[in-house]
């Protein structure tokens, strides 16, 4: 890649990151007797109003399926899930906007990408088809949906700029189009509805689900229930299991209660289990992404890596016990997160004024983002690099030998340390005020899950698709491998959902 300028990739527009405690969940006993009377009957029930099922009802809206055939069902008290509080850009390439600003790119290096970040193991059938449909996918939302676009960003990992930003730098900016578009078709969600199991018949067929009507998360016991048959069948587009630390503690032992999470306290990964009860297959299920840009001075996602992603490449990220560098400033999220954690305890990255009120401020936080992190003391301001020095007990003989090299490889536009990259509109840091954010991780993303095939059908353990069974988005597992991109999950969501609501009404391609 070119040096090039480029905007940060994580965008939020609330000033508080979502509950990072784990929630208890319930858990019934299995049973797949189908009940003597429905409740109800629709065609497609979708489980969670995030980015996949969202696009999955509308998807479905646009293949001609009538109001009584969509069902959204959501267990929490407000649609949106993590989607809602997500960065605000989706991955895309060839669109439009990428040729405006003279971007290089297509579905084939959007592919390698994916596959070379995800170590080898990604399912490359799912992979090609997010690359193949990703600007179909952009041109859908924009042209289908409403949703207005901004800015062509850069994220660690990728290739080129391809993270397509919209105007209010938040997941609501996908979110709500897509609610009101649904309004307007007469499709709403149904908030507060749990599912609790899912109904199979003796030929395992999925036929429709137990659930619980007036459901209060936190209040396991509470809700009416109800019987939903599902003549099309169910999508579980629910999500990961972030927050329940008891379930992602079976699969990676380490992530226990001392790492909190920037997802929304209801990702407890249910009806990945609902769907396991039934003989769904699982993959991938130890690889549990966490974030490398959050502030151990705020809770949840917070503020802070609207100011990190955007300084990467324009200041050093070091260790305050040392004062050195220890990682790729620009690498992908793994990378960062694994190697703070190695150090064992929180690390600093820091850029000069300059920077950021070219790259950060009114580009990727609006001033009163901006002046919050400052007011919290997510972000300190310092006039030297010794009085920062002082501040954090940093050796700064140390400190002073590592900002004079990187200013140097921000010169000569080569890092051969670490391989950093750079982009043409850098200032250097060699004058005060500093900006300074301490980085410890938190549990952000479970790229495993159920898995699917490129149809999103969920395949049993026995490698059959489960009839009348689809999932999509951060329920599902081997689309990202070891490592997701940043936005590319955001186009896995949609892109599946709507596969799924295609499949399920007899509209594939």
């Amino acid at each position: 890649m070119t040096n090039q300028s480029r905007r940060a990739f994580l965008s939020r527009s609330a000033l508080f990151g979502a509950a990072a405690a784990a929630s208890a969940i319930a858990t019934p006993a299995f049973s797949a007797e189908v009940p003597q009377k429905w409740d109800e009957t629709t065609g497609l029930l979708i489980i969670g109003t995030g980015f996949a099922g969202l696009a999955a009802a509308l998807e479905a809206h646009y293949l001609g399926a009538k109001n009584d055939e969509i069902m959204i069902v959501e267990k929490m008290p407000t649609p949106g899930g993590n989607s809602i509080i997500n960065g605000g850009a989706v991955a895309a390439a060839g669109t439009d906007m990428q040729k405006k600003d003279g971007i290089k790119d297509s579905a084939d290096l959007l592919y390698s990408d994916i596959l070379k970040a995800g170590g080898g193991l990604c399912h490359p059938a799912l992979a090609r088809r997010i690359a193949d449909e990703s600007v179909a996918n952009y041109e859908w939302l924009r042209d289908k949906v409403g949703v207005k676009f901004k800015a062509v960003t850069y994220h660690g990992g990728h290739s080129v700029k391809r993270s397509h930003a919209v105007t209010n730098n938040s997941g609501s900016g996908f979110v709500l189009p897509m609610l009101e578009r649904l309004k307007e078709f007469g499709i709403e969600p149904r908030l507060r509805v749990i599912v609790d199991q899912i109904i199979v018949n003796d030929k395992k067929e999925v036929l429709g689900v137990k659930a619980r009507t007036g459901y209060r998360f936190g209040k396991e016991n509470t809700g009416k229930v109800t019987y939903i048959r599902a003549t099309k069948g169910v999508l579980i587009a629910a999500g990961g299991f972030a927050q329940n630390v008891k379930y992602r503690m079976s699969q990676d032992p380490r992530l226990n209660e001392k790492f909190t999470s920037t997802n929304h306290r209801g990702a407890t990964g249910e009806m990945i289990m609902e769907a396991q009860e039934i003989g769904a297959n699982t993959v991938q299920m130890d690889w549990i992404q966490l974030g490398p840009w959050t502030s151990p001075d705020e809770q949840g996602f917070g503020v802070a890596p609207l100011f990190v992603e955007s300084a990467i490449g324009y200041g050093p990220m070091i260790d305050p016990a040392t004062g050195k560098r220890f990682i790729k400033e620009t690498g992908n999220r793994k990378v960062r997160a694994d190697a703070i954690v190695a150090i064992g305890h929180p690390c600093l990255i820091y850029t000069c004024e300059a920077n950021v009120m070219k790259e950060i401020v009114g580009r990727n936080m609006t001033q009163k983002l901006f002046d919050h992190a400052m007011n919290t003391k997510v972000v300190r301001k310092f006039a030297t690099l010794k009085e920062m020095a002082d501040f954090y007990k940093i050796p700064f003989a140390e400190l002073e030998k590592t900002n004079t090299t990187f200013n140097n490889y921000m010169k000569a536009k080569k890092d051969p340390e670490f391989d950093c990259q750079f982009f043409d509109d850098t200032s250097l840091n060699d004058k005060g005020p500093f900006y300074a954010v301490r980085l410890w991780p938190r549990v952000h993303h479970c790229m495993g899950g159920l898995e699917i095939n490129d149809n999103a059908q969920v395949m049993s353990v026995r490698s059959t698709p489960i009839k009348g069974l689809y999932a999509a988005g951060e329920a599902t597992g081997g689309v990202h491998g070891m490592v997701r991109l940043g936005t590319v999950a955001v186009a896995d969501c949609m892109i599946f959902g709507r596969i799924a609501a295609r499949h399920a009404f007899g509209k594939t391609k």
